[in-house]
Order: C-alpha cells, then sequence, then structure tokens
C-alpha cells in the first residue's frame, strides 16, 4: 500500500505544472505555424500570469475567512478543466481569428488561460492537501512536480521539436534598382554594357530551418491530456485513502481516550495517550516529541528563500535558456534542457536519505545555486558569443550549469516545503503563495528585459560571426 501510494502520489504531483510546461516546449512548432510568431512567448507570459488572480483569491478566502474552503473540490474542479482544455487544445492550437484587423490565436491563449489557471492554482491547492498524508510522501509529490517538467521534455524530444538545421538559400541581392540614363530618355534599345552593369545580381546565405516533426502537435497535446486524466485519477484514489486515514485515526484517537480513562480509574494515576503514526514517530501526545518549530524571523526567512528560489527557476531564468544555450549548438541546448529536468526529480530523491533542514545550510546551498544561475544568465547577455563558444569545454560547462542551478534550488524547495508541512497546513498554503508570487516577480522582471528593451540577442548557428 505505502508503494502504491508514493504513485499515486508522484501522478498527482506530475499533474501541478505538466500544461504549461508541455505548451513552451511545444513552442518551436507553434510559433512557425501561428500569425504570432516569435511574439508568441510574450503573449503567453503575459496570459499566464493573468491566471495567478486564481491563487491570490484562494489565500485571500483563506486569511478572511480560515475553513470556507475546501481544497479538494477545487483540486476536482481545476484538474477536470484542465483535461478539457488539454483535449481542446489538440484540436484547436492552429484556429485564428480576426482581431483588431489581423489575425491572432484567440482560441490558443484563452485555452492557456485556463491551464494556468489550474498550475496557478496547484500551488495554493495541492500542497495543503499534502497535510493529510504523511510527511514521507511529501518529498514524492515533488519528485512528481519535478516529472512535470521532464515528460513533456521527454516527449518533445521524441517529437524532434526545434531541431534544426543550415539551408544554402539564394536570394536577390537587390530587389530595386535606380533608374537609368536611357530609360529616362525613353530609349527602347538599351546597351549591351548596362545590361550587365545593372542585371539584378544574386547571392546566397545560409539560414536556419526547423526540421519537420516526427509527429504534429494534435498527438502532442493528446498525450498531455492523457497525463491530466492520469493525475485525476490519482486524485480520485488519494483523497478516499486520506478520508479512510482521517477515519481511522479518529476512531484510534477515541479507542486510546478511553482506555486511558478506564486506567485513571482503576489506579487514580494519569496517563497520557501516545499515538504513532504512518512514519512511526510519536504524534504530539507528549512535550517534546514533536520538532521544534521555526520562529516568526526564522519563517520570515523561508518564506522570503521560497519566493526567491522560485523567481530564479520559474521566472528568470526560464526566459532566458535560449539565449544562454544555443550559442554553443542544438545538442547543447537539448542536453541542457532535458539533464536539467532530471535533475529535479533526482534533487527530489536524494533529499529523501539526506534531509538537511538546518537554515545556514539551505542558505548556502541556495546561494550556490544562484551562482550556476549567475554563470547562466551572464552567457545569455553574451550571447550570440559567450565564453568559449565553439569550444566543447564551453559546451560542457553550459550543460553543467544548468544542471548544477536546477538541482542545488530543487533539494532547497523540496527542504523548506518538508519544514513547513511539519508546521501546519496554512503554513504550507502560504507556501503556495510564496511559491506563485516568487515566480510572478521573476516573470514581470524578464519581460520587459526580453522582449521590450530587448537585452538579449538570439544566435544563428547558420551565421556565427564572432571574433576568435
Amino acid at each position: 500500500m505505502a508503494l502504491l501510494t508514493h504513485l499515486l502520489v508522484c501522478t498527482f504531483g506530475t499533474g501541478s505544472w505538466v500544461a504549461i510546461n508541455g505548451l513552451w516546449v511545444e513552442l518551436p512548432l507553434l510559433v512557425a505555424e501561428l500569425p504570432e510568431g516569435w511574439l508568441l512567448p510574450s503573449y503567453l507570459a503575459v496570459v499566464i500570469q493573468l491566471a495567478n488572480v486564481a491563487p491570490l483569491l484562494i489565500t485571500a478566502l483563506h486569511h478572511f475567512r480560515p475553513g470556507c474552503l475546501s481544497e479538494v473540490p477545487v483540486i476536482f474542479t481545476v484538474l477536470g478543466v484542465g483535461t478539457v482544455a488539454c483535449a481542446l487544445f489538440a484540436f484547436l492550437w492552429r484556429t485564428t481569428s480576426w482581431v483588431l484587423g489581423a489575425r491572432h490565436s484567440v482560441a490558443l491563449l484563452v485555452l492557456t488561460f485556463f491551464l494556468a489557471l489550474v498550475d496557478c492554482t496547484s500551488s495554493v491547492t495541492f500542497l495543503p492537501f499534502m497535510n493529510r498524508l504523511p510527511s514521507r510522501y511529501l518529498t514524492t509529490y515533488f519528485v512528481g512536480e519535478g516529472l512535470s517538467g521532464f515528460l513533456p521534455a521527454l516527449v518533445a524530444l521524441a517529437q524532434g521539436s526545434g531541431l534544426t538545421t543550415c539551408v544554402n538559400v539564394t536570394t536577390p541581392a537587390s530587389t530595386s534598382r535606380p533608374e537609368t540614363t536611357w530609360e529616362k530618355s525613353g530609349v527602347s534599345q538599351v546597351p549591351p554594357h548596362a545590361l550587365t552593369s545593372h542585371a539584378a545580381l544574386t547571392g546566397s546565405s545560409m539560414e536556419s530551418r526547423y526540421l519537420p516533426a516526427h509527429f504534429p502537435p494534435f498527438i502532442f497535446f493528446l498525450l498531455l491530456t492523457v497525463m491530466m486524466v492520469c493525475c485525476l485519477v490519482a486524485f480520485f484514489f488519494l483523497q478516499h485513502q486520506s478520508r479512510r486515514r482521517e477515519n481511522s485515526t479518529q476512531d484510534l484517537f477515541t479507542s486510546q481516550v478511553t482506555l486511558s480513562s478506564i486506567r485513571l480509574r482503576e489506579d487514580g494515576a494519569p496517563s497520557i495517550p501516545s499515538l504513532v503514526d504512518d512514519d512511526g514517530r510519536k504524534s504530539p501526545g507528549t512535550p517534546g516529541e514533536k520538532a521544534p518549530s521555526p520562529g516568526p524571523l526564522q519563517l520570515a526567512i523561508i518564506y522570503v528563500l521560497v519566493a526567491f528560489v522560485n523567481a530564479l527557476t520559474n521566472g528568470v531564468l526560464p526566459s532566458v535558456q535560449t539565449y544562454s544555450c544555443l550559442s554553443y549548438g542544438p545538442v547543447a541546448y537539448h542536453l541542457s534542457a532535458t539533464l536539467s529536468s532530471m535533475a529535479n526529480p533526482l534533487a527530489c530523491f536524494i533529499s529523501m536519505y539526506l534531509p538537511y533542514r538546518s537554515l545556514l545550510f539551505l542558505g548556502g546551498l541556495a546561494m550556490l545555486g544562484t551562482s550556476f544561475g549567475a554563470y547562466n544568465l551572464a552567457m545569455a547577455v553574451m550571447s550570440p558569443c559567450p565564453l568559449l563558444q565553439g569550444h566543447w569545454g564551453g559546451e560542457v560547462l553550459i550543460v553543467a550549469s544548468w544542471v548544477l542551478f536546477n538541482g542545488c534550488l530543487s533539494y532547497v524547495k523540496v527542504m523548506l516545503g518538508v519544514i513547513l508541512r511539519d508546521r501546519s497546513r496554512s503554513a504550507l498554503l502560504w507556501c503556495g503563495a510564496a511559491v506563485q508570487l516568487g515566480s510572478l516577480l521573476g516573470a514581470l522582471i524578464m519581460f520587459p528585459l526580453v522582449n521590450v528593451l530587448r537585452l538579449f540577442s538570439s544566435a544563428d548557428l547558420c551565421n556565427l560571426q564572432c571574433p576568435a
């Protein structure tokens, strides 16, 4: 049963961000056929951030009217909406409409909003629900959350999404030429030397072209729908398990209290009930059995660290991953994207066996991960000519830096979640709010830098001109 519960929790965790992660990895195929082109990511970023209205509303209700909202019906609702939206994506992603005199992907943007509602709301509903299960399952949930980015990336790799090749294209050197003196004078016969000097010259250049995918976006979105259905089914069984566990715990507590009262009547000595939970640890029936809870200052530090880490991993660095990696070639880009996604669940597995809760240690590890993120950001700023561009050492460094960046900060996120889980359900809800706040701030900071100020330059591997 424990193994089955771990599997259900992991599957449940994948539904947290699988839809939006899948949409991002499919972008290279979408932008090639939609009218927005490469402006589409900027539209999606705005739409996704608008969906933060849902977790904001839930957090406000929890603060001003505690207990008025149960996360179980909310989770069923958002997972149902996400499943339907993914299915509609498969059929409507290419549909466009006339808006303000131009074609726009209105259906895709509307469906993206509903998918983002699911993923943004998961931070303030999935985590509080996990408080109903023993603490050891929280790490498994974070493993599933990491897989929500890794699984779509694997599907995109099998699909061949984003792979490019260099094509030799012949184009006219000039589309227009000045009117000659012979033409001005109305002479119908042009001298032979004029034909030679004013002929339309042609030139050739190398351009990047996307390779055809192994299967269309229709199949990709159907696979995302299957993942969402699996998440919904896993949650259905989990909430039944949590309900049975709560009932059995209440019955056990009642029987222990009855037994204690009988003992008290027999010998006149008071006894304190001591329960044992699923983890084999005593519940707080006696003082000192529970781990010390963080104080107000430590709690504030934890929430700030949660927001900071998620700002980097969900907002700042994902916005520039293509700029930092593509200059080293498509192989380096795909390895960094795939292996860094694998680093997330791997860090969660490590936290199961090496759980360090020291805030000093976690803060130091966060700074180490931030240093790797700073290197990635610096290479993005230097694009299309970063350090060691064209050398195998540069490719190894950028891939390793992305893997270590995601691995270090994923471990920090998991352990901070475990600390807050042991405090209370409310602490987990505010942890989810901090996750969304950090992600929002990171995205809002990077959006004008990337799309308005255009501080980053994309690399064209077919026409790189970097100094030796």
